[in-house]
């Protein structure tokens, strides 16, 4: 599977750069957050909202993670670390990783609801480019790919 072989080099280098630099800044930024005493020790908080806080944070962790090594990967296919064929190897592949029930952390603090969400969010776009760059790579095996596509492989060529 020759997954962004077909896109131009330099704006696929731009596109990961530019998501492992937000996917690093919310890593850093998720481990700051719930590593505090964010719901309070000494309070007297429910046991499953404590339980259900500490699963989502796993959950931001996860996706996180998942994002970053498909990222890395990315970068080192860039590098030509790893061959077109090996990059389509499931290990190179993003992971899996849990949604998240809007309704479970609605009474979560606002901080905690956007790492939450901005983990989801950049997991869902990181997935679409995944899947984009997985059709590109399809496209460029032989199916017509369209005017636009033509013209832009002829500008490409021109310089």
């Amino acid at each position: 599977m020759r997954y962004a072989a077909s896109l131009d080099p330099g704006l696929h280098r731009r596109l990961v750069d530019g998501l492992y630099l937000e996917a690093m800044m919310m890593a850093d930024e998720a481990r700051a957050y719930f590593d505090g005493d964010v719901l309070g020790r000494g309070e007297a908080v429910d046991p499953l909202r404590r339980v259900s806080f500490a699963c989502e944070s796993l959950k931001v962790t996860t996706r996180l993670m998942h994002v970053i090594a498909w990222l890395l990967s990315q970068r080192a296919w860039q590098r030509g670390e790893i061959s077109d064929a090996d990059l389509g190897d499931e290990k190179y592949r993003l992971g899996r990783a849990s949604l998240t029930d809007a309704t479970l952390t609605e009474g979560f603090p606002f901080e905690a609801r956007a790492l939450i969400e901005g983990s989801q969010d950049l997991y869902d776009r990181v997935a679409r480019l995944e899947d984009r760059l997985g059709h590109m790579g399809n496209d460029a095996k032989g199916h017509d790919a369209g005017p636009a596509r033509a013209l832009l492989d002829r500008l490409n060529t021109a310089f």
